[in-house]
C-alpha cells in the first residue's frame, strides 16, 4: 500500500479542507506526505490557508480511515486515481471544482482523443431513444468515447448503443462503485468495464443519495469536449449537466423536438436561449469541435442523409475529380439549374461541397 496514496486520501477526509484547499496545500508542499510533515508555521504561509485549516491538518488523524478506504477499493477491484496521477482525466483536471480523487473500475482510457457526453430525460420517448442510437452509431467511426450517467432513459440508452457498436463508454456514478444505481442496470456494468469504465468520486459503500447527483453531473460535463442533450423537460438533471458544461466553456448541443412536447421543452429552450447549438447530425460536432476526420485511418467519411437529387449531384461530383460548372451539373444530372443551385447550397451546409471561382463546384 502506497503511503502517499493513503496520505492523499487522508487529506481529503479532513473537514474544511476541500478540493480547493487540498490542491493549494499540495502545490506548495509537493506531496500529501509533506503536507502532514510540514510545521504549522509553514502551512500558514501558504496563500488561502488560514489558522483554521492549518490547525485542522495538524490535529487530524484520518490515516486509519484512509487505509480502510484503500482496502475497500482493492477488495472491489477499484483503482484510485489522485489528480496528480498521469492517468487522471486531463479534461476533468481543467475544471475549477474537479475532484481530487476518483475511483475507477474498467479497462478504458480516461484520456481519449475525443470525448462526448450524451444525457437526457429518464423518461425517454421512442424518438429520443432512436436519436440516441443514431448519434452513437454515427460516432462509431470517429474514435469517440461516450460518457453518461447510467440513469434510466437516455443515459442507459447511450451506454447500450455503445456496447452494440463496440464504442468505449464510461458511466459516472453518484454513489460508490459497489452501490450501482439503479440496480436494474447492474447487468450492463461488467460489459461497460470491458469497453470503458465506471467512475465515481465517492468512496466505496457510499449510498447514491440525491445530493450527490448534481456533483456527479459536473464530472460528466468535465470529462468531455461537448455535451449533447437529447431530450429534457424544462427542469431536470440533463439541464443541470448542460448548464455546468456551459459554465466550463465546453460546447453544449441540443436535439430539437416537437413544440409542446414535455420532453422537448428543455432542449428547445436551450436552443432558443442560445445556451446550446442545435444538433442535426454528427457533422455539427465535426464542424464546431474542428475535428479533422480526414486523419482517421481506414474510416469512411460521414455522409449525412441526402435527398434523391442531392445524392445524384453528390455522386456526379464524386465521379469528377476536377470541379465542374453549375450548367454542366444541371445538364449531366437532368435537374433544372435553379434546383441544382438550391441542392448545391444544401450540400455546402452539410460540408460536402464547396463553391469555387467561375461558378464551379467540387467536393470538400
Amino acid at each position: 500500500m502506497s503511503e502517499e496514496l493513503v496520505f492523499q486520501i487522508a487529506l481529503e477526509l479532513i473537514p474544511g479542507v476541500g478540493n480547493k484547499g487540498t490542491k493549494q496545500l499540495l502545490s506548495y508542499c509537493g506531496s500529501a506526505t509533506e503536507v502532514f510533515r510540514a510545521p504549522k508555521s509553514k502551512l500558514l504561509k501558504i496563500p488561502g490557508v488560514g489558522e483554521k485549516m492549518a490547525k485542522a491538518v495538524k490535529e487530524a488523524s484520518p490515516f486509519k480511515e484512509a487505509e480502510s478506504i484503500v482496502y475497500s477499493s482493492e477488495k472491489i477491484g477499484a483503482e484510485i486515481l489522485h489528480y496528480s496521477n498521469p492517468l487522471f482525466p486531463k479534461r476533468l483536471k481543467q475544471i475549477p471544482d474537479a475532484p481530487s480523487i476518483i475511483y475507477k473500475k474498467g479497462h478504458g482510457d480516461l484520456n481519449p482523443q475525443k470525448s462526448i457526453a450524451i444525457v437526457g430525460t429518464r423518461k425517454a420517448t421512442s424518438y429520443g431513444k432512436n436519436i440516441t442510437d443514431k448519434i452513437v452509431s454515427d460516432l462509431s467511426v470517429l474514435g469517440v468515447t461516450i460518457i453518461s450517467g447510467l440513469a434510466y432513459g437516455i443515459d442507459i440508452q447511450s451506454h447500450k448503443a455503445c456496447l452494440k457498436n463496440n464504442i468505449p463508454t464510461c458511466a459516472i456514478l453518484a454513489g460508490g462503485l459497489d452501490r450501482i444505481y439503479p440496480s436494474v442496470h447492474k447487468k450492463y456494468v461488467e460489459e461497460i468495464q470491458e469497453h470503458g469504465a465506471i467512475i465515481t468520486e465517492s468512496i466505496p459503500g457510499t449510498k447514491p443519495d440525491p445530493h450527490l447527483f448534481p456533483a456527479r453531473n459536473r464530472i460528466i460535463a468535465g470529462m468531455t469536449d461537448a455535451t449533447i442533450v437529447v431530450e429534457a423537460a424544462e427542469r431536470g438533471g440533463a439541464l443541470i449537466t448542460a448548464n455546468i458544461a456551459d459554465s466550463y466553456n465546453r460546447l453544449v448541443f441540443a436535439v430539437p423536438g416537437d413544440v409542446g412536447h414535455t420532453f422537448s421543452e428543455g432542449t428547445n429552450k436551450l436552443i432558443a436561449t442560445q445556451r446550446a447549438l442545435i444538433y442535426t447530425g454528427v457533422e455539427d460536432l465535426i464542424y464546431h469541435l474542428n475535428w479533422d476526420v480526414s486523419l482517421e485511418d481506414d474510416k469512411p467519411k460521414i455522409i449525412p442523409e441526402l435527398s434523391e437529387q442531392e445524392q445524384i449531384i453528390f455522386e456526379l461530383l464524386s465521379e469528377n475529380r476536377s470541379p465542374i460548372e453549375i450548367d454542366l451539373i444541371s445538364a449531366k444530372s437532368q435537374i433544372p439549374i435553379n434546383q441544382v443551385a438550391s441542392h448545391l447550397l444544401s450540400l455546402e451546409f452539410k460540408n460536402l461541397v464547396k463553391s469555387m471561382p467561375g461558378k464551379k463546384f467540387g467536393l470538400v
